[in-house]
């Protein structure tokens, strides 16, 4: 098995998904411990020394100017832990919390949060026992940072709260560690802090979006090729010279993707002089709208990867070697997640936007009078209702979509007595980022179904890249020989869609 070393400086959101998904083994790196062993060597001095710290001997939030004596520094984080703990909702699928905990090691290996190299340990272990913690998918506000989920994986290192075990099982956590052999930490001073004060929860559901919108959205291109065959439309939108003289790179992209799916096309070359003067611009500016996604896409991974490897808690410690104190803890704001918000805000509109334009062309493509096909792809129409219905349940989703496409970082609320005035809802962002990536899923299927069937009608053959779509979607959906539900064909091609197309080397060869 791959094992993955942590040194808060590398790691990739796609090895964190192997991890979380058990792939691999996760480590601390060995470069790491001298700057995890300095920041906590600070922490101790300080409390020895008498000093004050917020974060290391002070209450929290708005209770920042309360001084806690040290002999009540180990009970201040469990209750720091306890109080927090208080999500609501669903538990949260287990790929998540894993991914969360690999994340929030990982930051802890970076070396600034002051907290013992067994603490991390900890995590690292219960990673590769296949430990999960339960974890309720409600409670933050991305500021500061994921505060109630992260406190619930907290609670498991102590020995409290719930996990599920590598076979599935729920156990209390307390009876899972004795059963490893593992005793529950008893957590040192800023230990509880450092654990639940970071952007985890959000960076990992912004991670999982990117795994699936990675293969997706070329996907789209793909499917949107098969469209402009099955419609007769022209190929022009996708010449190389508009795309020179107006050169933002993901239109760019998009269009070479077109040419390369509509290479060899004879549907293409049969109707090349006819009278059609220009197409809707559901086809002819896909590049243009397809576009703007590959680049956010591009975006989201770059910012993914610095957040999975910053230092996200506060306060942070710089070990300062010639001089030390409380000047070596720094309070900050690392914790907060607007960023992220407004990454996975921009992503989600552009995964809407791939969404409605494709519903636009599911419409064109079932309405005879503009498609030249028959009436909703239907053999006998009128008698047979054909791919009607197909259309209304990507509109039903899109529906769906855009009840959450209102951006969540325009939106704050208030807290901890006004210490805590501005929080990003991060979170909450990334969340519908991941559903509504999963509805584009599910949305792309029913076009490619429609697009298929329509291809039923043409003689000639299509480009290549369609091509290998079109044999790839007869794997599943077989071409209508008269009405038949098409809900449970709809359901596994959004399932093959999501989950890497079956290995076809022939589809993935153009997903790039």
């Amino acid at each position: 098995m791959v094992n993955i070393e942590l040194d808060g400086n590398t790691l990739s959101p796609e090895a964190m998904l192997l991890a979380a998904t058990g792939i691999a083994t996760v480590s601390i790196a060995e470069e790491s411990l001298p700057r995890i062993s300095a920041a906590r060597t600070v922490v101790e001095g300080i409390i020895e020394r008498g000093e004050f710290a917020y974060g290391i001997n002070t209450g929290f939030g708005a209770l920042c100017s309360t001084n806690i004596d040290a002999e009540s520094l180990s009970q201040l984080q469990v209750n720091l832990i306890r109080s927090h703990a208080c999500g609501i909702g669903e538990p949260m699928d287990a790929v998540p919390v894993r991914a969360m905990m690999v994340a929030r090691a990982n930051s802890l290996c970076k070396g600034h949060s002051g907290i013992r190299v067994e603490v991390i340990q900890r995590l690292v272990d219960m990673l590769n026992l296949g430990l999960t913690p339960v974890v309720p998918r409600i409670g933050s506000l991305g500021a500061s940072g994921d505060l109630a989920p992260l406190a619930h994986v907290a609670l498991t290192v102590i020995g409290e709260g719930d996990v599920i075990d590598e076979d599935g099982h729920l156990m209390p956590s307390a009876k899972a560690l004795a059963d490893c052999d593992l005793k529950p930490l008893v957590l040192a001073a800023k230990e509880g802090l450092s654990l639940i004060n970071g952007t985890s929860q959000i960076i990992a559901w912004l991670s999982i979006s990117y795994a699936v919108l990675r293969d997706l959205i070329p996907f789209c291109d793909l499917v949107l090729s098969a469209s402009i065959e099955a419609t007769n439309s022209s190929a022009a939108p996708a010449d190389e010279r508009l795309h020179e003289v107006r050169p933002h790179s993901g239109q760019s992209l998009v269009a070479t993707r077109i040419r390369r799916a509509l290479a060899k096309s004879e549907i293409l070359a049969s109707h090349s002089d006819c009278d059609k003067v220009q197409d809707p611009y559901s086809f002819r500016c896909a590049p243009q709208v397809h576009g703007p996604a590959n680049e956010a896409l591009q975006k989201l991974y770059e910012v993914i990867f610095i957040e999975l490897n910053s230092a996200t808690d506060n306060p942070l410690i710089f070990a300062d070697e010639n001089v030390s104190g409380p000047h070596e803890v720094v309070s900050g704001g690392n914790f907060h997640g607007e960023i992220l918000g407004l990454v996975a805000d921009a992503m989600n509109a552009a995964v809407f936007e791939l969404a409605s334009i494709s519903e636009r062309r599911m419409d064109t493509m079932l309405d005879a009078s503009r498609s030249q096909l028959p009436a909703f792809l239907a053999a006998d129409s009128g008698l047979e209702s054909g791919m009607m219905i197909v259309q209304y349940a990507a509109a039903a989703a899109i529906a769906d979509m855009r009840a959450h496409s209102r951006p969540h970082s325009t939106f704050s609320l208030s807290t901890s007595a006004n210490q805590e005035d501005h929080v990003s809802m991060a979170a909450t962002a990334a969340w519908h980022l991941l559903e509504s990536s999963q509805r584009l899923a599910d949305i792309m299927a029913c076009e490619a179904m429609i697009a298929c069937e329509g291809l039923e009608y043409r003689d000639e053959a299509p480009g290549v890249g369609v091509d290998a779509l079109y044999n790839h979607v007869r794997r599943i959906v077989a071409p209508l020989d008269g009405d038949r539900s098409l809900s449970d064909e709809m359901a596994e091609l959004a399932y093959d869609i999501l989950n890497g197309f079956g290995d076809d080397e022939k589809l993935t060869s153009f997903l790039d």
